[in-house]
């Protein structure tokens, strides 16, 4: 077994791509940092994600360590068509049609192939074409154009982005692409589907329908109108995402730091685990260092109590993936180390439910802050000790190498509080989170077996000798 007992709580996620393809590459960033791997169906082929997904789990066999992995679903892409010359350069005050014509486009007009927004778009809506760098109004609506004003001119060109702020359109998050797509990621064995263009519970309710239990669902909170009901859609969600770039396209810039921490609260509220995502250390696609303000930003997500922080264009397509990851990994470490993040997070934790469950994970940090304990299976409670989740299976296991400061590890079921506690206390020895002489706190559920009932906490002591029972179960992908 190699020991790649990670050095934080927070944990990385890493984009796959070009740039970090190959096993070579994929096996340096694992060991740099990364805990999970995305997989992007925006880009590339079945083919060469089945190839990434094969490269993952041989590695996870030789390092015998959880690795999991994000298929992100590409979701409806609005854009407008082409153009004859290849792009227009767009004059303030001018007028611009938006059609539903297949033509090649001009000066004038160009195709809009999205009847949905014809229908919601009247006049004073604003269209934001190329993330915000193009803004049209509406002045007039019918069921086959948009006329509009260009409020803010420049350079456009063929395909690029359209959004349309404050409105909730008719289109499901999911295309026929991307059942295609999770289909293949959920035969392939992924451990999170990433849902993208979630704009209302029923969009999450839909995909759950498909995913079923054979891997988790992780909505990405990208349009403001699924704040609207973002209780509903996490009580849906198995963990959600701070998608910040379409965020902050349709919001002001001054609002998307507010909803990051706003999202991060009622995640924890839920207790679902919660990824910040885009342009984290954007510089370093191009640069070998990030700079102060990428820096600052990484740490906020850490203060806010964030369980991992997403690499996009960074690790999939920039010049230095592998140094991008150590930068990320060394940035989260030094902040976790600051005595104020303590204080932060006992003001940020959330109140325990009513129920037994809750009450055990409160009682269990509560337990091992007083004795000092070394490691426990509770993450929602953000402990400021080390979190070892036994896991059943393997797939378990990668499911929870996403979980804020969980080490995860999976090893034959147990069947009695006396056996979990010996498989606990040996296995928190040999990961190195704990050492002879040390208290360790183990909650768990009786009877065993069953899930959702934790029930039962107890304290015990690493002894001299630890018994080494074999880690990772025979089942399993």
């Amino acid at each position: 077994m190699v020991d790649l007992l990670r050095r934080r709580r927070v944990k990385i996620v890493a984009t796959l791509g070009p740039a970090s393809s190959t096993a070579e590459e994929i096996e340096a960033l694992f060991r740099a940092g990364a805990d999970v791997f995305r997989l992007n169906f925006s880009h590339g082929t079945h083919e060469q994600h089945a190839a990434a997904l094969t490269n993952i789990r041989r590695l996870e066999r030789r390092v015998r360590r959880p690795i999991a992995v994000l298929a992100d679903m590409q979701g409806p892409k609005l854009r407008v068509g082409r153009f004859a010359s290849g792009h227009v350069v767009l004059q303030w005050g001018r007028p611009f049609r938006l059609d539903l014509v297949g033509r090649p486009g001009d000066g004038e007009r160009v195709q809009l192939p999205h009847p949905e927004i014809m229908a919601v778009a009247g006049p004073g809506s604003v269209l934001l074409l190329d993330d915000g760098r193009i803004r049209l109004e509406v002045v007039h609506q019918t069921a086959e154009w948009l006329d509009t004003r260009v409020i803010v001119g420049g350079r456009l060109s063929d395909h690029k982005g359209v959004n349309l702020p404050g409105s909730a359109l008719p289109i499901p998050a999911l295309t026929q692409k991307d059942r295609a797509d999770l289909a293949f990621a959920l035969d392939g064995g992924a451990d999170y589907i990433g849902l993208s263009f979630v704009q209302r519970p029923e969009d999450v309710a839909e995909a759950r329908e498909l995913v079923g239990a054979r891997a988790k669902l992780l909505s990405k909170i990208e349009k403001p109108s699924a704040l609207d009901q973002l209780d509903e859609v996490l009580r849906l969600s198995d963990a959600v995402m701070v998608a910040r770039g379409d965020l902050g396209v349709e919001l002001p810039p001054e609002d998307v730091p507010l909803i990051q921490k706003r999202l991060i609260r009622a995640a924890q509220r839920w207790g679902k685990p919660v990824v910040v995502a885009t342009q984290m250390m954007e510089s370093m696609t191009v640069s070998p260092a990030p700079t102060r303000a990428e820096a600052s930003d990484v740490a906020t997500a850490v203060f806010d109590g964030a369980d991992a922080v997403m690499l996009s264009a960074e690790t999939a397509s920039g010049r230095y993936p592998l140094e991008t990851v150590r930068m990320m990994d060394r940035i989260l470490a030094r902040t976790e180390q600051d005595e104020d993040l303590l204080a932060t997070r006992a003001a940020m934790r959330a109140a325990p439910e009513k129920s037994s469950a809750d009450a055990i994970s409160a009682a269990a940090r509560q337990v091992a802050q007083t004795i000092g304990a070394k490691a426990l299976r509770i993450a929602r409670q953000r402990p400021d000790c080390g979190v070892l989740g036994l896991a059943p299976t393997q797939e378990t296991a990668r499911q929870l190498a996403l979980v804020w400061g969980v080490h995860a590890v999976a090893c034959e079921a147990t069947h009695t509080m006396t056996e979990t506690v010996a498989r606990a206390t040996s296995l928190a020895a040999r990961a190195g989170l704990a050492k002879r002489g040390d208290e360790i706190v183990v909650v768990a559920g009786v009877p065993f077996g069953r899930s959702g009932g934790t029930n039962s906490l107890r304290v015990a002591k690493i002894g001299a000798q630890p018994d080494e029972p074999p880690e990772g179960p025979p089942q399993g992908r």
